[in-house]
């Protein structure tokens, strides 16, 4: 069996892939949804630019629409069809933790699988765009898909810290309090030697490590 996206080789019993963090088993009424990538790229993009075209102009007026404010584009709303891969999987990134931080679930459900279509579709995904995948995991209710991510951060880098902080975002909304605290002592152990390499995304995620590691470091409660 091989995974659909990346056509990696996967075991019999495999629930997600291992490289590129992809269900590979679905409750039977989801097979046929938006989460299938047999759709060609060009196709999906043009259906989510469309879609995301349609909202813009509609200004949430619709009662079919979710209640909020249209994606900021540049330009006149057709410019979103002409974003590459990786605009548009940061926008609507952007777009669903800002709903997740306003409590908006409805909103987030309507927009994290574009999100996540998204990402599937990019040529390639490195630490900074699993772990991104592994935040709209979380906000789509689908901790073992976070799980998943993070797993394939350390499959690449064993000591990196983003997979310390998806473990410990998944404990966290499990009440796991053991696992949160495993996760926050390998961060912590880690941390110095790993910033010390100077990887881009912790440069540009400074201070999300900085709030992190104060967190791994608070006394347990």
């Amino acid at each position: 069996m091989n995974c659909q996206v990346c056509d990696t080789e996967l075991s019999a019993d495999a629930q997600f892939c291992h490289k590129c963090g992809r269900r590979v088993r679905e409750p039977a009424a989801t097979r046929d949804s938006v989460w299938s990538v047999a759709v060609p790229w060009a196709a999906a993009g043009a259906a989510v630019g469309a879609l995301l075209t349609l909202l813009v102009l509609r200004g949430g007026g619709a009662a079919t629409a979710p209640p909020t404010a249209p994606i900021p584009l540049a330009g006149s709303a057709g410019d979103i069809s002409q974003m590459s891969p990786e605009e548009r999987a940061t926008r609507l990134f952007n777009r669903v933790m800002r709903l997740d931080e306003e409590g908006k679930p409805d909103s987030v459900a309507f927009f994290a699988p574009m999100a996540l279509q998204s990402y599937a579709m990019l040529a390639a995904r490195d630490a900074d765009a699993r772990d991104h995948v592994a935040l709209l995991e979380l906000a789509a209710g689908n901790p073992p898909g976070a799980l998943a991510q993070a797993d394939s951060i350390s499959r690449v880098a064993p000591t990196h810290l983003f997979a310390f902080m998806v473990r410990a975002r998944v404990a966290r909304g499990r009440n796991d309090t053991a696992a949160e605290r495993r996760a926050h002592a390998d961060f912590r152990r880690h941390e110095r030697d790993e910033r010390a390499r100077g990887r881009p995304e912790y440069q540009d995620h400074a201070g999300q490590l900085d709030a992190f590691g104060r967190e791994a470091a608070a006394p347990n409660p």
